[in-house]
């Protein structure tokens, strides 16, 4: 009785042992695999090119940037222009040859120039035409003020106060006359 509890005992610890030795071997085999592939693939970085503007009578100003990511990398770079820088320089060019009214009529086309000019009380020319000639010009032909003016603001706020006005005007004559037709139709019924 003892005899197949035995061998059933020895049979089971040889199949057990010869199992354990084969997932350890197997395990074995994939931990040095794994381990020995190694891959060291860092993906290339997207660097910024360098926008350089060395000289300091340009009107310009550079930026540049670089995106990464894992699969993609974009890098660019930029120069602006200053408009304002470029008005001054001008202007200064214009009147260093002696283009006085020139050299104002340039700075003019800023709005901050403008109506600081209009608020002294020195318009800005208009067509060759400077002091109180140049504000009529100015008055007259309003859509060639530069855009973002205040002084054109509050001349066109004005217009338009004017305009609601006589519209109200005329709208209470209407209603005059409205209710003078309407007695004089109505007279006859008394």
């Amino acid at each position: 009785m003892w005899k197949p509890f035995i061998i059933g005992t020895i049979l089971a610890a040889i199949i057990i042992y010869f199992l354990n030795s084969m997932m350890n071997s197997a395990m074995a085999e994939t931990n040095t695999v794994s381990s020995t592939v190694v891959t060291n693939n860092t993906p290339p970085t997207a660097n910024a090119p360098s926008v350089v503007v060395n000289n300091s009578d340009v009107c310009k100003s550079s930026g540049s940037i670089g995106i990464q990511t894992q699969i993609l990398g974009i890098a660019s770079g930029v120069t602006i222009t200053d408009e304002n820088c470029e008005r001054i320089k001008l202007s200064r060019s214009l009147y260093a040859m002696g283009m006085k009214v020139a050299a104002i009529s340039t700075l003019c086309t800023d709005s901050r120039v403008f109506d600081a000019m209009w608020h002294a009380g020195t318009y800005c020319p208009y067509e060759s035409a400077i002091g109180e000639d140049a504000k009529k010009g100015w008055e007259k032909n309003k859509d060639k003020i530069p855009k973002g003016s205040l002084i054109f603001a509050s001349m066109k706020e004005v217009e338009e106060l004017k305009i609601k006005e006589e519209k109200k005007k005329d709208g209470h004559k209407g209603w005059k006359v409205f209710w003078a037709l309407a007695t004089f139709m109505l007279l006859p019924l008394l």
